[in-house]
């Protein structure tokens, strides 16, 4: 059993990872799932009640019920998450003059089709 000064703890931890995790759906550089995944799993260590309520939350069952249940993405959803992130991050690149930050979102999207495919398993459609 987890005492209540670490069980407090978990659930500010998971009401602060649910929000950096939806301020991730709008800006693609924020890696939404795996914070999503943080809170859920801070909730169930902190309270039983905030677990219920983000588990029947639209939030969960949007973005992580499917990911927990089958244990990975599509390759749709893959797609689409990725190409989106892509359209956001050209908009900066585009704009900035720099060359060191052009080379780092270079990199950040190197990174992002390098997690997408080798560390979340791509499960078939159904």
């Amino acid at each position: 059993m987890v005492r209540k000064p670490l069980r407090l703890l978990f659930v500010v931890a998971g009401f602060l990872s649910l929000g950096i995790g939806i301020i991730g759906i709008v800006l693609p550089i924020i890696p939404t799932t795996p914070l999503l995944l943080l809170a859920s799993y801070c909730f169930m260590r902190g309270s039983e009640r905030f677990e219920r309520w983000f588990k029947g939350s639209k939030l969960y069952k949007k973005h992580l019920e499917e990911f927990v249940r089958k244990g990975g993405m599509t390759l749709r959803q893959k797609l689409t998450i990725l190409l989106l992130a892509d359209f956001m991050i050209a908009i900066p690149f585009i704009m900035i003059d720099r060359w060191i930050l052009r080379l780092v979102l270079v990199a950040a999207i190197i990174y992002k089709y390098y997690y997408f495919f080798a560390k979340i398993k791509t499960v078939p459609n159904n």
